[in-house]
């Protein structure tokens, strides 16, 4: 089969796209013909050593994606040979076939296409955890969002629309308003420099917003506390671009809650993975919730798609095609 590897860390050019043995489902597991491979910021984090380092080169890239189950191993109930499936966090799947665990497996329903199940898979279950289990978002909460026209800012911002809330969006520049706005954000402010504290609490009535995610780096750490009203939830992720550093939790301001949202903790079982996939399934096939595709590559050009999206000048999900 064909895959994209990374042969050392570092820039885009220590990925290779390769022939490389077809994987054998082992117990419990199931193979996988990938008809579309997610690609997020943590691939970009791992070409670049900040994660995986245990794991030798070369090695696959990519842990999400939607196919087709070719072969099940000994032991697997619950999937066929025929059957369309979607996964997130399982590596290697920057690639044409995937041997994944069958607890890491969930059905793709009739009526969603492979294109928009891979693209809600990291992206669309970090967004439901963020909205509805680490700020759980209540009607009339106002809510700041950054990189609002993102794959996860996109999906976050209706999310939260869908519980009744209020969005200010935070986009790189013009040519990403429209996006935003289209998915629901009520007011989307441009900013590159981390100057959007002012207008933020002007939207917001001078009060400051109920919740701020923010996973755009240490350069927003600050502008994102400020942001927030008394006792309001400041909900961190995004460890590729770094930490804020060391934080002296007593010079937390207006009693404010500081936490760093992982998505694992919302899936931690087969069965919460598969309950919320759906429900994110349910929401798309409903009409409530839209999914914003901003480019599909060739996975040989797996190296174009990281370069686009370090570029920042990227909306939505990207998604590579074997």
């Amino acid at each position: 089969m064909k895959a994209v590897v990374m042969n050392q860390t570092g820039d885009t050019g220590a990925l290779a796209y390769v022939e490389w043995p077809d994987p054998v489902p082992g117990r419990g597991m199931v193979l996988v013909q990938i008809a579309v491979a997610g690609v997020n910021f943590m691939d970009i984090g791992v070409r670049q050593g900040m994660a995986w380092n245990e794991m030798p080169n070369p090695k696959i890239l990519g842990v999400e994606g939607a196919g087709r189950v070719l072969a099940v191993g000994e032991g697997v109930e619950g999937f066929e040979i025929g059957q369309r499936v979607a996964w997130v966090y399982a590596p290697c799947s920057y690639a044409q076939k995937i041997a994944i665990a069958a607890a890491s497996l969930v059905p793709i329903p009739d009526g969603i296409d492979d294109k928009t199940a891979a693209s809600v898979m990291m992206q669309g279950l970090t967004a439901s955890h963020f909205a509805t289990d680490f700020h759980p978002v209540q009607p009339g909460d106002i809510a700041f969002v950054h990189a609002a026209a993102g794959g996860l800012g996109l999906l976050l911002t209706q999310i939260i629309k869908l519980r009744g809330g209020r969005v200010i969006g935070r986009v790189s520049s013009t040519g990403k308003v429209a996006v935003a706005a289209a998915a629901g954000a009520d007011h989307v402010i441009v900013d590159t420099d981390g100057k959007f504290v002012e207008k933020a609490r002007e939207l917001s009535g001078g009060e400051g917003v109920h919740v701020v995610f923010d996973g755009s780096g240490p350069s927003t750490f600050q502008g994102s506390l400020d942001v927030l009203r008394r006792s309001g939830t400041f909900c961190w992720y995004g460890p590729v671009l770094g930490g804020p550093g060391a934080i002296d939790i007593m010079s937390l301001p207006r009693s404010i809650k500081l936490g760093y949202a992982v998505f694992f903790d919302h899936i931690h079982t087969p069965e919460l993975l598969r309950a919320h996939s759906a429900r994110l399934f349910s929401w798309i096939a409903e009409g409530k919730l839209k999914v914003h595709v901003g480019g599909v590559y060739p996975l040989a050009d797996a190296a174009q798609a990281h370069a686009d999206m370090a570029s920042r000048a990227t909306t939505g999900k990207l998604l590579l095609v074997p």
